[in-house]
């Protein structure tokens, strides 16, 4: 089986989107005091530069758990899928706490210790090597009972300082452990995004199917999905922690009706995420091809792509702050504000951002060419974990 294209250009495409929600994060002028989707501050575009990068991690994360199914039926080798994607879990969660979470802090004691979307994909590709001789029609069901149940866990009445809560907590929301003048945090638990993988790779069957009747099935699951997450958000009783409310104007008040939770990513997140996700790529292959072009030079070479683009925003960074009068002997890189002075203003207003966005796009996509021409020319072992 063929490598499918329209994986690519759907990963290229929420690669390019990522790199907008990484330069607000670390250079926008309001990104280290005010939340995007704080209704109470924020402006509809800035909402939406947010909300619209809703779709990376789960982007990622889904189409990772595809790609092992197509590996898996292309190489017909379960021993084998098995001990790489051991390997390359491994390997992920190790360069998520050096490489990825130096470049986006630069702070060289490493006094914060993010666990990621790239750690998530890690311990979920080791998760998934256990379970390759399950039916991938019941890792799917399992995959959805995850996205449907998980946020139950919160209602559950365990008893006042409960270890079995202490215990399962960190799998399924974010959790924070101090030790030694540093912090651990578990930015993405990892069961709900297990269950995201576990549907990934249910659905990399339909990639089997011929291209009219698989986009057409696809297509189909994509409406369907954002139309139960209508109904439900709807309703306003389940699926999310936030419940919409009526605002100041009708804008606002459809912000707060798709402003759904991230950490972790609930139900409501999860439909309308995923939703987007399959109308993406029963589409992908209909887009123009200059489009689809420039998509695939990044979507071939993900992890390459992610990995060097935060250094490059994070000397842009510096550079700012250089260009706005701070010093070295200023920058703050242990408390976790991106090398940023805590109580003094820096950083641009949202217009620049996009205009550092599209730079930093344009900047790294001669590199992304030259290596995933390299990647795709040469066999050497280490280029299979990159």
């Amino acid at each position: 089986m063929k490598r499918q294209p329209s994986i690519d250009i759907v990963r290229g495409i929420v690669m390019i989107i990522m790199a907008l929600d990484h330069v607000r994060d670390l250079m926008h002028i309001d990104s280290i005091t005010q939340s995007p989707t704080d209704l109470s501050t924020t402006s509809p575009l800035l909402f939406f530069t947010r909300f619209i990068t809703h779709l990376c991690a789960p982007a990622f994360v889904f189409l990772a758990g595809s790609s092992v199914y197509l590996s898996l039926q292309n190489k017909n080798n379960l021993a084998g899928t098995r001990t790489f994607l051991l390997k390359r879990g491994l390997w992920l969660i190790v360069l998520e706490f050096t490489l990825i979470n130096f470049g986006l802090f630069f702070d060289i004691g490493f006094h914060s210790l993010l666990f990621e979307v790239i750690a998530a994909i890690g311990l979920g590709f080791m998760t998934l090597s256990l379970l390759l001789k399950i039916r991938s029609q019941t890792l799917g069901i399992i995959g959805l009972l995850i996205l449907f149940l998980h946020n139950l866990l919160p209602l559950i009445p365990f008893a006042e300082n409960s270890i079995l809560k202490s215990a399962l907590t960190p799998f399924f929301s974010p959790a924070v452990f101090p030790f030694s003048g540093r912090v651990f945090i578990i930015g993405y638990p990892p069961i709900p995004w297990l269950g995201i993988m576990l549907i990934g790779f249910a659905t990399g069957k339909f990639f089997e199917l011929g291209e009219e009747k698989r986009n057409k099935l696809i297509l189909k699951i994509g409406f369907s999905a954002l139309a139960l997450f209508t109904i439900i958000r709807f309703v306003n009783i389940y699926g999310d922690p936030a419940l919409w409310t009526t605002q100041k104007d009708f804008v606002f008040t459809f912000l707060s009706f798709i402003n759904v939770t991230k950490y972790p990513p609930s139900l409501l997140f999860c439909l309308i995420t995923l939703g987007i996700i399959f109308l993406l790529i029963a589409f992908a292959e209909r887009f123009s091809n200059r489009i689809k072009k420039v998509a695939l030079v990044y979507g071939k070479v993900p992890l390459f792509y992610f990995v060097v683009h935060f250094y490059v925003i994070h000397i842009l960074t510096l550079l700012m702050l250089f260009a706005q009068g701070f010093s070295f002997s200023q920058f703050e890189f242990a408390t976790g504000t991106f090398g940023r002075p805590k109580d003094t203003e820096s950083g641009f207003p949202l217009w620049t951002v996009y205009l550092i966005w599209i730079f930093v796009v344009a900047l790294l996509y001669k590199p992304c060419k030259w290596f995933g021409k390299y990647k795709a020319k040469n066999q050497h072992w280490w280029l299979k974990y990159i």
